[in-house]
């Protein structure tokens, strides 16, 4: 079980802090026991494979309270806090979640979460009761203090579900096996060994890599720091004073941290490892952070379905040589990690030579199980044996793998997946909107910037200011455009399809000229 690696660090270095954030501190001892009580609670709740959510931005408790449902065998349902509520109800019901441990930020939806999931049957506050005679993690803490649970559970068995992000405005319920997530700690570890005691800083959504970062690094006793936020001054000011060696961050924010003006005078000597992925990453941009940092940076390439380490960039491969074509390999995503076989596919189920460009597909103990209640989508991700990326790469000489293009049109931005057809949906609704294509620019501070071009109906107007707040209401900031554009038409295939492609190049062009 995925737990084992938490067991393991609490095993060896039971005195060592666990958590921090604010004002409260958790050993692993006690993280531990904590743990165990709500696994003890659980158990009286639920069998195992039950699903069990937790919805939360990121807090301390965060962390005992997601150990505790993998310890009791449930299958453990990460809702992402950044999404806006119907988003949030309508996954947690999708997946049957019975039990939701939720932040008490959310207690002004909690009638909605209840009678938006119909399979659930319990609500816990996870800082505090979020109503009367409610129960909460503080509560089974004391009442269960000094049980112990052991639930077995099999390799293949789920440990864990979690959303694909959505690509036609729903998203797909991505199964983890315990067997896949151990894999992928295991890699992971082998790429990120301490030369001290390891100390990691929590700015990402532990809904994200940075959940997965620390279960991995439990192993070796790793004091976990959440940030309170993710403010470029606050992150260095935190690896300053807290003594960092480990930070997962997408690119984008990196990017922030090169820029910000006290980059020059915080102290990061303590970093050993600065992990990133989830995004293309800029080459300038990282020469810059191995002239500012070091020699510290770790990419990994994956994706949920194939967790975190299909390729890995190591830190010795992050060396400037000077010579453009030695260090050509730093905008790659690495090579093959071990963690599973990595080839490169054409649409008939050829695996292509190298220097060719193909889908990259993967199999192996890392690959997931497949899509929860989604058996069609899980046979069209698994053709011919292998699990397909939608990522179009090459690899060369070296055994470097470029990612290149997707087979579809996501958009990463700031480290996120966003799909364009949603955010295509709010902005037809604009009465004056006739047509619109959602496509990502390469900018070199977000990976992608989401751009959105519409076609207005004859005699209509509007502006680019009504289409961003149509989004922004409805989505927030994260999937809203940050540019839109006015063209008279789009460019269509003869059957009437928008050319995304086209529209892509079109807009490359005027940016070039610009």
């Amino acid at each position: 079980m995925i737990i084992d690696s938490f067991d393991a660090g609490a095993t060896a270095f039971p005195d060592r802090v666990f958590v921090q954030g604010g004002e409260l501190r958790m050993t692993y001892r006690e993280a531990a026991d904590a743990s165990h009580a709500v696994a003890a609670a659980l158990v009286r709740e639920v069998q195992p494979g039950t699903h069990v959510a937790v919805l939360s931005p990121n807090h301390p408790m965060v962390l005992p309270a997601m150990l505790g449902v993998m310890r009791s065998g449930a299958v453990f349902v990460p809702l992402n806090a950044r999404d806006p509520i119907e988003d949030i109800v309508w996954f947690a019901s999708f997946c049957e979640v019975a039990v939701l441990i939720c932040h008490a930020q959310y207690a002004p939806q909690l009638e909605r979460l209840k009678a938006g999931i119909p399979t659930l049957k319990r609500v816990i506050g996870l800082t505090g009761p979020l109503e009367r005679d409610g129960e909460d993690i503080a509560r089974w803490m004391t009442s269960f203090a000094g049980q112990r649970v052991a639930v077995r559970r099999e390799p293949d068995d789920i440990a864990l579900i979690k959303s694909s992000g959505g690509t036609t405005g729903r998203p797909k319920a991505i199964m983890q096996s315990h067997r896949s997530l151990e894999t992928a700690y295991r890699i992971a570890n082998q790429f990120t060994p301490p030369r001290k005691e390891p100390v990691h800083l929590v700015v990402a959504p532990l809904t994200h890599a940075a959940g997965a970062t620390m279960v991995a690094l439990s192993r070796f006793g790793t004091r976990n720091v959440i940030a309170p936020s993710a403010d470029p001054g606050v992150i260095l000011e935190a690896i300053e004073r807290e003594r960092v060696t480990h930070i997962f961050l997408p690119p984008t924010l990196i990017y922030r941290l090169l820029a910000h003006p006290d980059v020059a005078t915080r102290d990061c000597s303590s970093l050993e490892y600065v992990l990133y992925g989830a995004a293309p990453m800029s080459v300038d941009k990282l020469r810059e952070g191995l002239a500012r940092w070091g020699q510290v940076f770790m990419q990994s390439y994956g994706q949920s379905e194939v967790p975190g380490v299909i390729t890995c960039l190591s830190r010795k491969d992050h060396f400037v040589h000077g010579d453009p074509e030695l260090d050509k390999h730093l905008a790659s995503a690495g090579r093959p990690s071990g963690a599973c076989e990595v080839a490169l596919m054409d649409d008939q189920g050829n695996i292509v030579p190298t220097g060719e460009r193909g889908e990259i597909v993967a199999r192996g103990e890392l690959v997931s199980p497949g899509y929860f209640n989604n058996p069609e989508a899980t046979a069209e991700a698994r053709a011919f044996g292998w699990h397909h990326t939608g990522d179009i790469g090459v690899f060369d000489e070296n055994g470097f793998l470029y990612v290149v293009d997707r087979k579809k049109d996501m958009v990463i931005s700031g480290g996120f997946n966003i799909y364009p057809s949603e955010i295509e949906q709010v902005i037809w609704s604009h009465p004056a909107v006739q047509d619109c294509a959602v496509v990502g620019v390469p900018d070199p501070d977000w990976g992608e910037r989401l751009t959105a071009v519409v076609e207005l109906k004859a005699g209509s107007s509007a502006s680019a200011d009504e289409i961003i707040d149509l989004c922004k209401t409805r989505f927030g900031s994260l999937k809203t455009p940050k540019q839109v554009a006015f063209w008279p038409t789009l460019p269509r295939s003869p059957v009437g399809k928008v050319l995304k492609k086209d529209v892509r190049a079109q807009l490359a062009a005027e940016a070039a000229k610009a």
